[in-house]
């Protein structure tokens, strides 16, 4: 796993976290945390297929969203702030089979204050693309839990 050195700290303390997440339950594994670009892989397993065996496009945006919220995150430089997806559009160009992995690449497109875009794109591990998305994530004040 690649950390970029200006946001370890924040990486830890999200990998420190307790808190099980969607991440978790579809097998998530995060491959690069930077503010340019994140990456991650996802087994295309039980927990991420439709009932045709193929790649959920559900599991695929969850994926996306993921990659892209941590992203965000890692670019918000006031504490008391998180970001949270606002919207997200995705298009499904590929089917990959139960048994395989996909990797996500996702990379900001917008860094605002108030608002951040960031795509993804979902490739096979041979490159080939899967899906690709767009998401647009609020700028808010973070709750205390």
């Amino acid at each position: 796993m690649q950390i970029e050195e200006k946001v370890r700290d924040k990486v830890e303390k999200l990998l420190a976290s307790n808190h099980k997440n969607m991440g978790d339950a579809l097998g998530i594994e995060y491959l690069i945390f930077s503010r340019e670009e994140m990456r991650a892989k996802m087994p295309v397993s039980e927990n991420t297929v439709q009932p045709f065996g193929i790649l959920h496009g559900g599991a695929s945006v969850a994926l996306a969203e993921t990659l892209a919220s941590v992203g965000a995150y890692l670019n918000i430089t006031d504490d008391s702030k998180v970001a949270v997806g606002l919207e997200i559009n995705a298009n499904h160009i590929k089917s990959v089979r139960l048994g395989e992995h996909v990797i996500g690449i996702a990379k900001p497109i917008h860094r605002g204050a108030q608002t951040q875009v960031w795509e993804t794109r979902i490739e096979t591990e041979t490159g080939k693309l899967v899906s690709i998305s767009r998401c647009t994530l609020a700028v808010v004040k973070g709750r205390k839990s």
